[in-house]
């Protein structure tokens, strides 16, 4: 993937495309952004990342000029694409710019609304529409009902007041509430986010709208006391719309996007909005409700790196890592290839300089899964006394 390096200074002047180079039969994204409240010089190349890690997009970006410039220059050509990722809140588009953008959507072309892009063009009907609902800039009862879940039931409240708040960022539990749907089936149907932005109060249209996925605005983290909507799906004419609260960036570190349950429903959702279906393999690690799972490349974790984070672990401390390479290893249980790959990153890891509470962990995994070929390791472990009882229990299980 070439890297290209914006001209900042271009940005007022005219929209600027960036082209990455990929395969031809992959999905064609665009990335639409240039204006936003939030850090869109940092979340727009996240986004692109995680489309590209999914190994089903190629992404091109289109940047508009900078908020108070002419904006007669903006003019993507989104038929060009099979999904359009909407990274934008800013000035309004011209007509010419929205008419090609509502044929786009209506036609069957796929959207993506990400994060603050519900945010946009309060008085654009077609658009608020195709969003499902969204917040501020103006919203209110005139522009559709709050949507949230009471009682395990959708509800639509036509009360009066303004569209769209959050507390504090925090982390929070995502409900599914639709998890048939090609988007999350295969996920747990309960996980934990990152620290987060927790949209609440969102309103709009929501017509034609399913509500994927929820989130309990807790009032102690200045929230609703109301399951909010976080991830939604939208049929918008022939075009399938794709909507994510999720994803916060601004100056701190982007943690909320290194979130495995951030980035597995935008690949998914992504190349639903596009398709029709996924194509996509549910990933082997996946998050839990206990602890979010963070993706520091936003891609899986390779069994190298897995193996190498667990040699830091400490008794008492997070087990991630290993917790990861456990789950893995079961899910391989019958593939005797796969097991025996495993138990030869095992035998590297206790041969090497890990903490001793990491060789005790994967000691125990091998006393179910290893084979003869553990058994030197093993007794060399047996003359320390940090690895001696873990690693002898290991031998005699083997052993049996």
């Amino acid at each position: 993937m070439k890297k290209y390096i914006l001209n900042i200074l271009s940005l007022s002047i005219v929209a600027t495309i960036l082209f990455s180079s990929c395969q031809d039969d992959k999905l064609k994204a665009l990335i639409v952004t240039g204006q936003n409240n939030h850090n869109w010089e940092v979340s727009h190349e996240i986004l692109s990342k995680i489309l590209v890690n999914s190994e089903v997009f190629k992404c091109d970006v289109a940047v508009s000029p900078a908020q108070g410039e002419d904006m007669s220059t903006f003019e993507p050509d989104f038929e060009k694409y099979d999904v359009v990722v909407l990274d934008y809140n800013g000035d309004k588009w011209t007509d010419e710019t929205q008419n090609k953008f509502e044929q786009f959507v209506k036609n069957g072309g796929g959207l993506v609304i990400y994060h603050a892009s519900n945010n946009s063009f309060p008085q654009w009907e077609a658009f608020n529409k195709m969003a499902g609902i969204g917040g501020w800039n103006g919203r209110n009862e005139q522009s559709g009902p709050y949507v949230y879940f009471k009682d395990g039931k959708e509800v639509k409240d036509n009360s009066p007041g303004n569209g769209g708040s959050h507390g504090p960022q925090h982390e929070f539990i995502v409900e599914h509430r639709q998890p048939e749907h090609p988007i999350l089936k295969g996920m747990p149907s309960r996980w934990m986010h990152s620290r987060d932005e927790l949209y609440s109060e969102l309103r709009g249209p929501a017509e034609n709208m399913t509500v994927l996925a929820t989130a309990y605005a807790d009032p102690k983290k200045g929230g609703t006391g109301r399951h909010e909507p976080m991830l939604m799906t939208i049929k918008y004419g022939k075009g399938r719309v794709f909507h994510t609260a999720m994803g916060h960036v601004g100056e701190e570190r982007p943690i909320a996007t290194q979130s495995a349950g951030f980035i597995i429903t935008l690949q998914r959702g992504a190349e639903w909005a596009a398709t029709g279906m996924v194509s996509q393999e549910m990933p082997a690690d996946l998050p839990n409700i206990s602890m979010p799972l963070i993706l520091h490349n936003y891609k899986q974790y390779g069994l190298d790196e897995l193996f190498n984070r667990s040699k830091k672990y400490e008794f008492g401390k997070s087990q991630k890592y290993l917790n990861l390479i456990s789950n893995r290893i079961r899910l391989a249980e019958g593939d005797v290839k796969k097991l025996k790959a495993f138990e030869a990153k095992i035998i590297e890891t206790l041969k090497s300089d890990a903490n001793a509470d990491a060789k005790n962990y994967l000691c125990r995994e091998l006393s179910w899964m290893g084979s003869s070929e553990s058994l030197p390791v093993l007794e060399e472990l047996t003359k320390k006394d940090a690895t001696k009882e873990m690693a002898q229990f290991a031998i005699e299980r083997i052993s049996e």
